[in-house]
């Protein structure tokens, strides 16, 4: 006996809806993952005329030195990788490829604002680290919140990060 075919739509649309929204959780931290690795959301938003802003997933991991930092877009997918060592940076960004000696600029070109990578991992740490014209509120980070903002130079830019806790 077969089952009447709108229960059978029924499953198959139940079974789609599943499988979509396990394509947007993040994969869970694996167990004893170093604890220079974060995940979460992040948001940028710049304050000048065309008030550009930048919201995605992201995976975290290394140090100021040498590390990755990945974004994902809604549905879990990469957006961009950008991975850097001493003199050395990589961007990928759809299918494209830039290599720079300044991780700066590539941050620069992937978000639209200078954030501070090296103050960005000590932030994460609870480290009160200076950055130029950054100022960063700590005070939420044991519920995983954080916020940065930079007030000059111009044009103000507001950074924040929800992790996964």
């Amino acid at each position: 006996m077969t089952a009447p075919r709108p229960a059978r739509g029924r499953l198959l649309l139940a079974g789609l809806a599943l499988a979509l929204l396990g394509a947007c959780a993040q994969p869970p931290r694996p167990a004893g993952a170093a604890a220079d690795h974060w995940s979460g959301r992040l948001a940028v938003q710049v304050e000048d005329a065309s008030a550009q802003s930048f919201s995605a997933g992201f995976e975290l991991q290394g140090s100021p030195q040498a590390g990755e930092l990945t974004l994902f877009n809604p549905l879990g997918n990469v957006m961009a990788q950008l991975q850097w060592r001493p003199g050395h940076a990589l961007l990928r960004n759809g299918g494209e490829q830039r290599q720079s000696t300044s991780l700066q600029a590539l941050v620069l070109e992937l978000t639209g604002s200078d954030l501070p990578i090296a103050a960005l991992f000590g932030w994460l740490k609870g480290e009160a680290v200076q950055a130029s014209g950054w100022q960063a509120d700590l005070s939420a980070l044991a519920q995983g919140r954080l916020t940065a903002t930079r007030h000059t130079p111009a044009p103000q830019t507001t950074l924040r990060v929800a992790l996964s806790l």
